[in-house]
């Protein structure tokens, strides 16, 4: 069995340690499907819902945004259609673009906090950014009798503002 071989299997079985071995034994982490388009193992991984393992493909350079995501063979269309609400996630906060009108199965408030962290990887906290400038740290010690929903007010009022800067 060829090493690109093994690291469909290993993608496919769900196997994260395998996954590992065989990428840092030099497997290709873009390889072409049966039409010549690359990123046929990120697309299985998108697909079959490993989030663990698009997060590891994507660490060892597979792309997660593509020009056009909403072709079929896109991660996030892969995604999408195996109706893998978390790995939706993950690629959006790895940068992958939703376009417009496509439907995620996020809620807006969960599409927001997502592309507010993809924000937050990326840097984007200088002065001349247009993504919110200060975030308040908050150590909890336990949460019985905390009100969340103040606290996720505020990281909803935060990813909307970075939205309407824009």
């Amino acid at each position: 069995m060829t090493i690109p071989d093994e690291l469909i299997k290993a993608i496919r079985s769900g196997r994260l340690k395998k996954v590992r071995a065989v990428l840092d034994a030099g497997a290709p982490v873009e390889l072409a499907d049966g039409q010549g388009d690359s990123g046929l193992p990120m697309g299985i991984a998108c697909f079959m819902g490993f989030v663990d393992i698009v997060r590891e493909l994507a660490a060892h350079g597979a792309k997660v945004d593509l020009p056009d995501n909403s072709l079929p063979t896109s991660p996030l269309s892969m995604a999408v259609r195996g109706q893998r609400t978390e790995v939706v996630r993950a690629l959006i906060e790895l940068g992958a673009k939703v376009p417009a009108g496509m439907v995620t199965g996020l809620s807006a408030q969960e599409l927001l906090v997502a592309e507010w962290q993809a924000a937050r990887r990326d840097g984007n906290t200088e002065p001349d950014s247009k993504v919110l400038q200060a975030v308040e740290e908050i150590d909890m010690v336990r949460c019985i009798g905390t009100d969340t929903q103040v606290l996720e007010s505020d990281v909803l009022r935060a990813a909307t503002q970075q939205r309407r800067n824009k």
